[in-house]
């Protein structure tokens, strides 16, 4: 045999080893459309009342010990820490590591967390699981081991990139959002984590969803940095159809801000983890809506067609504006959607939840596609999701975006220069991007305003404002029932040609 043959042999096996194992989307897809044939069978919790009724600060006592980190030999630029049953995530997932030579559980052992002072019997941590798992890595600097996604509950999941702080979640799947029936929670009964190579900058796992309803298979692929980005593919399946399929969904807090001040004297300006929902239409038509905190429930929907991207969007960098040294909500990151291939036609649907204080998720953005999968058929979605503290990066630098939105009493300057209220209410927009600040303090800019018909303008100003380079549009309008919200929207033109994105607000009901 000549020595071209003789390496043909040695290289063959050596192929054949690198290929032996491979987990893919299918493979997880598989289980999901089997599961979706069958019918629901709800989980059984196995944990004690001694975990089951602890209080949050309980809970937080029980910590994942850092010496027992997978993958913590430095092999990979990644490690796992993982999260202990307890309080209401009272049901295990199964996690599996993915290797070159196959799949294996990877398994609850009580020895890997610190309990604190609890008083917990043996037997209390006999045979329970994991409730999620967190991913570290090398975020800030180097050297440290920085918390860069947590998975916890139901489909719930948070990420930050370098220099963010945990903020908004991101979910697998809604269903039924907001609808008088209730909604059902779809959660993540199994996980496949593939162990990365000490070169590779990138997490991949897989991930198993079900529910009363509906089944899915997801693909997701994570990607640290300045802007961490999860890249998403599903497969979803429904049992049976659904009122109202959520696809993407995000969910924030939003308690008050400059649009809606705190009816109670605060230190802080502002307080919430999004103030505003943007979304770029399939048109290339860009809207920004202000959040609220409404007195009732309230449900915004847009109809979309093939939608590029929508997202919760902290604009407000500003420090000043919280003043909160705990938890630095200027830090907290944008949520932003970026979709991949044809989405067809649906709705963006922004849902906000009466909520009295910071600890309760009351803002809710999601997907909701026209055209439901058959039962048992696959819906194939793949988007990316962006975390960041740069929306700039993430808009069209062509149109100027809405910085800020304020809310105030109506007012008219008397001929003595005393301001006099005169029952109006007024709205301060301003807008400002590179677009506007190329222009001159006179350009000819025209502001297209319309409300509906529960409000009447008295007022409608537009003037340069030299501190942002932008225009500043002040509206007076009188509401005609304060009992029912008014809708308006505003953009600025010139020769007929859109300057900013869409501003769309709507004034919340009062009792």
């Amino acid at each position: 045999m000549g020595k071209a043959g003789k390496l043909a042999l040695c290289v063959l096996p050596l192929l054949f080893a690198a290929q032996s194992w491979a987990f893919e989307l299918d493979d997880v897809a598989v289980k999901a459309k089997a599961l979706a044939a069958e019918k629901y069978s709800a989980p059984q919790s196995n944990l004690p009342a001694s975990l089951r009724d602890l209080p949050f600060a309980g809970y937080q006592k029980v910590r994942f010990r850092e010496d027992k980190a997978y993958w913590r030999d430095g092999k990979t630029p990644f490690q796992l820490y993982f999260f202990h049953q307890g309080m209401h995530f009272d049901l295990p997932v199964k996690i599996n590591e993915v290797t070159a030579e196959g799949t294996r559980e990877i398994k609850y052992d009580p020895a890997m967390f610190d309990f604190g002072d609890l008083d917990l019997k043996a037997e209390d941590l006999k045979d329970l699981g994991f409730a999620g798992f967190k991913v570290i890595h090398e975020l800030n600097e180097a050297g440290r081991q920085d918390e860069v996604m947590s998975v916890l509950g139901a489909s719930y999941f948070r990420i930050v990139g370098k220099g963010q702080v945990f903020g908004l979640s991101a979910r697998g799947l809604a269903i039924d959002t907001a609808l008088p029936s209730g909604e059902e929670f779809p959660r993540f009964t199994e996980f496949w984590i593939e162990k990365p190579q000490s070169d590779r900058g990138t997490l991949l796992f897989y991930a198993l969803l079900d529910s009363p309803r509906a089944t899915g298979a997801y693909r997701m692929e994570i990607d640290p940095g300045r802007d961490s980005v999860l890249d998403v593919q599903a497969k979803v399946y429904l049992r049976e159809p659904v009122e109202k399929l959520g696809i993407a969904p995000l969910t924030s807090m939003y308690l008050f801000g400059a649009n809606q001040p705190s009816p109670r004297h605060n230190y802080r300006p502002e307080l919430h983890d999004s103030d505003g929902l943007a979304i770029h239409a399939g048109n290339d038509e860009w809207l920004w809506r202000p959040l609220n905190n409404p007195q009732r429930l309230n449900v915004s929907s847009y109809r979309i067609d093939n939608p590029r991207g929508f997202g919760l969007m902290q604009r407000n960098r500003d420090f000043g504006q919280y003043q909160d040294l705990d938890d630095r909500y200027e830090l907290r990151p944008s949520g932003w959607v970026e979709t991949v291939g044809d989405w067809g036609t649906g709705h963006v649907e922004l849902v906000e939840i009466p909520t009295p204080d910071e600890t309760n998720d009351n803002i809710v953005a999601l997907w909701r596609p026209d055209n439901q999968p058959a039962v048992g058929e696959a819906l194939d979605v793949h988007y990316r999701l962006h975390f960041s503290r740069n929306d700039a990066k993430l808009h069209d630098p062509q149109l100027a975006m809405v910085t800020q939105t304020r809310l105030s009493e109506g007012d008219v300057k008397q001929a003595n220069l005393i301001r006099q209220p005169d029952g109006s209410t007024a709205l301060v927009v301003d807008f400002a991007g590179p677009v506007l600040a190329e222009l001159a303090a006179d350009a000819a800019i025209e502001p297209q305003v319309s409300v509906d018909g529960n409000a009447e303008i008295v007022e409608k100003n537009l003037r340069y404002n030299p501190v942002s380079k932008g225009w500043r549009l002040t509206l007076r309008i009188l509401v005609k029932d304060p009992a029912q919200p008014v809708e308006m929207r505003a953009a600025l033109v010139q020769d007929g040609k859109p300057l900013s994105e869409t501003w769309s607000y709507q004034l919340p009901a009062h009792e």
